[in-house]
């Protein structure tokens, strides 16, 4: 019974993710690769100064992968990286009023989909049928 329920809330999340997402492709905005969307929702979501090296190690990902993934955040200016006053090697990576819009935005996106996405019971597959001789 446990293991019905637990796919019945996997099917729900994925059922969600993937009408999230699909509402995400079809909008007219930004359209982010699972990596940008992981960067942005951590320096969105985790307070505290971000930095391309804690960010890599957040996610376990290169600093170069990181690096690649703020510079489409910022050319969407949905984040911005500044030069570490304390410590001039590291730059530390800053919310933008953008960003925090659409952060906004996919919060109602996500609202809509969860409430939209019903738990479908998986079908059997159809049984295959081997060819007649005859």
């Amino acid at each position: 019974m446990a293991a019905a329920a637990n796919n019945a809330t996997s099917d729900h999340l994925v059922g969600t993710l993937r009408d999230t997402v699909v509402a995400l492709v079809r909008r007219d905005g930004p359209d982010l690769s699972a990596r940008q969307l992981g960067v942005f929702l951590t320096c969105y979501l985790h307070e505290g100064g971000h930095t391309v090296r804690g960010l890599a190690a957040d996610l376990n990902v290169s600093k170069p992968a990181i690096t690649r993934a703020l510079d489409r955040l910022g050319e969407l200016d949905l984040a911005r990286r500044k030069v570490d006053p304390l410590d001039r090697r590291s730059v530390l990576v800053q919310r933008t009023l953008k960003g925090a819009a659409f952060l906004r935005d996919l919060r109602g996106i996500i609202n809509e989909a969860n409430s939209n996405t019903h738990t479908v019971a998986a079908e059997p597959a159809p049984a295959k049928r081997g060819r007649g001789r005859g």
